[in-house]
């Protein structure tokens, strides 16, 4: 087991580890327990009852924040010449096709979102190896591939994130950074946690969310009472 920091102590001595707090006293000591020098990401984590290897079960989708993440994310369209000036217009970082795809296939991988076209998916497919364990690969469900790219771009921008259970059963997310107002996490963590919760899939038996942890970047997780959530606390 990994030796604790001092600040690491500090921060577990300012809250009950073993408590379940509502979705707002979570966001607040998360806030207060934050020690990094920069302004940190505000992570949530939620263990869904799934199981993440039957194909009816694979919880994913997409939801806009209404507050944003704080991150600037960078954008790579992958389209026909005819819908450039689309995407470049609704703020795409990077427009084009096959001289992107053989970047990729070289190695380059810094972009945040990747968004095509249905009918280039053929030439994309091939980057699946690359871009699909980075979580970049474009998709259907989550509105990455479509024909309406300047709307995927403007999505994107605004606080559109992407989420996947992973092989654990958890959906891991940032909803927001430190610097936020309260409010501001509060809504974004309850806008995810509820979209998570109307994919519950039909075949999934019993309690569909375990539990659900909030934390920030380098900080111990705080327990959320998940019946907190959909309620004014």
């Amino acid at each position: 087991m990994a030796k604790l920091t001092k600040k690491h102590k500090e921060a577990l001595a300012k809250f009950e580890s073993n408590n379940e707090y509502s979705l707002l006293e979570a966001v607040e000591v998360v806030k207060k327990i934050s020690y990094t020098k920069f302004d940190a990401s505000i992570d949530l984590s939620v263990r869904l009852n799934v199981d993440p290897r039957k194909a009816n079960q694979l919880v994913r989708g997409s939801v806009t924040l209404p507050h944003g993440t704080g991150k600037v994310k960078r954008v790579l369209v992958l389209c026909t010449p005819d819908k450039e000036e689309e995407a470049k217009a609704a703020g795409a970082d990077h427009v084009g096709l096959d001289d992107y795809v053989q970047k990729i296939k070289d190695g380059w991988t810094d972009i945040d979102v990747v968004i095509t076209m249905p009918s280039v998916m053929a030439k994309v497919g091939a980057l699946g190896r690359i871009l699909g364990p980075r979580g970049l690969m474009p998709n259907p469900k989550t509105g990455t591939v479509t024909m309406e790219v300047g709307q995927a771009v403007s999505a994107a921008k605004a606080g559109k994130i992407d989420f996947k259970v992973d092989k654990f059963g958890i959906i891991h997310s940032g909803i927001g950074k430190v610097s936020f107002e309260e409010g501001q996490v509060l809504e974004n963590a309850r806008e995810l946690i509820n979209t998570i919760i109307k994919l519950k899939p039909s075949s999934a038996k019993g309690t569909y969310i375990k539990s659900i942890y909030l934390s920030s970047t380098m900080s111990p997780g705080v327990k959320v009472d998940e019946k907190s959530v959909t309620t004014a606390s």
